[in-house]
């Protein structure tokens, strides 16, 4: 079961989305400078606030669910941190994160105390609010980033970050503040955590591969899982000294992926539908299931191969469909967790080119993912 949603009367791509704690509102950007607040009442949106503060196109948005702060970062090289007033209207604080080049993402850590924003300066700028002068300052891990920095994800202690990259590589870095934070705790993937420590990195391919588009996570912070512009998915496995297992698919490339729980992961993008795989106990990855099981009615009641004979002389068809065969109508650029979390995610939510948002209820495919024996 799906619910399908469409803002406003100019339905515009959407770049991003993120939901605030409750799922009443979202904030997304519809391929402009700007970030619009709807608020649901019922299967009805209401547009509530507009934050135009940035000058160029709005690259990221995430929304801090317990502290109730929005921050985003655009190509205009900034970033802001939103706080709400008393009147309910959001108001911006801008980040000083120090950069020439866009701001390509951003993402609030678990513990809501910082943020990390990547961009094409190759660098990511970990962010935190300086109290003596009321500021939110950055700290720069630079090395050995060598391209734009597409993408950031969290490790659940707060202190790891992975991050992909246009040069074909995942890595992940130490974003230990020590002004704000306890010293971390040894993991899998090391025990010395400075700054900046380059933990592990991943290439993409040994024959070069493509783009890092998405990283994430996995629940048990043990793995990594990332997808690029050669169509594959990725995981590393710490527990595994650090090995890559990599599942080259039949897919467009995909453009977000996110964990669903630790053996799950749902990756999308171009070819517009998001598409379950597992990770099982001996380190393989294997396609599951599509989550859009949407097929397009026979146009015209006309076969394949009676479509086919139609053609005229010059390649034209006798129907003008060029509806697709999902749901989404153009790539998909955003997943996100609706409900429940990457332990055990309920709903998920997705955004596109196409201007829809589509919720995806994973209780309603339990019986086949039940028949597919996925955790």
């Amino acid at each position: 079961m799906t619910e399908q949603h469409r803002f406003g009367t100019n339905v515009s791509p959407i770049t991003c989305h993120a939901w605030n704690k409750d799922r009443t509102q979202i904030a997304l950007s519809p391929n402009n400078h700007e970030v619009h607040i709807y608020q649901r009442s019922g299967s009805e949106w209401k547009l509530v606030d507009t934050l135009n503060q940035h000058d160029l196109r709005v690259m990221g948005i995430d929304w801090a669910p317990n502290t109730n702060r929005i921050v985003t970062c655009a190509a205009d090289r900034n970033a802001y941190v939103w706080s709400q007033d008393k009147d309910g209207k959001w108001k911006p604080t801008l980040v000083l994160l120090r950069i020439n080049r866009a701001a390509t993402c951003v993402k609030w850590s678990p513990n809501e105390n910082k943020f990390a924003v990547g961009s094409g300066a190759r660098l990511i700028s970990v962010c935190y609010f300086e109290s003596e002068n009321d500021w939110w300052v950055s700290k720069h891990i630079k090395k050995p980033i060598r391209s734009t920095v597409t993408h950031l994800d969290w490790h659940h202690n707060n202190v790891l970050l992975g991050a992909g990259s246009s040069d074909y590589k995942v890595r992940i870095f130490s974003a230990y503040i020590k002004d704000i934070e306890k010293t971390p705790e040894a993991t899998p993937w090391g025990t010395k955590m400075p700054l900046g420590q380059l933990m592990a990195e991943f290439v993409n391919s040994s024959s070069g591969g493509g783009w890092v588009h998405s990283v994430s996570f996995s629940p048990d912070g043990n793995k990594i899982c990332w997808v690029s512009h050669d169509s594959s998915v990725n995981v590393a496995d710490a527990t595994r000294g650090n090995a890559v297992f990599k599942l080259r698919t039949e897919f467009l490339p995909f453009l977000s992926c996110s964990w669903i729980s630790n053996k799950s992961v749902v990756a999308a993008g171009h070819s517009c539908i998001p598409i379950l795989y597992k990770y099982n106990e001996n380190g393989q990855l294997a396609f599951v299931a599509k989550l859009d099981a949407s097929q397009k009615k026979e146009t015209g009641g006309l076969s394949a191969m009676r479509m086919f004979h139609s053609l005229d002389k010059q390649a034209r068809s006798e129907t003008s469909d060029t509806s697709l065969d999902s749901i989404h109508q153009n790539a998909i650029t955003c997943l996100c967790i609706y409900s429940g979390t990457k332990e055990k995610a309920l709903k998920l939510s997705t955004s596109g080119a196409d201007g829809q948002l589509v919720i995806w209820d994973l209780n309603s495919l339990e019986r086949s993912i039940q028949n597919m024996k996925i955790e």
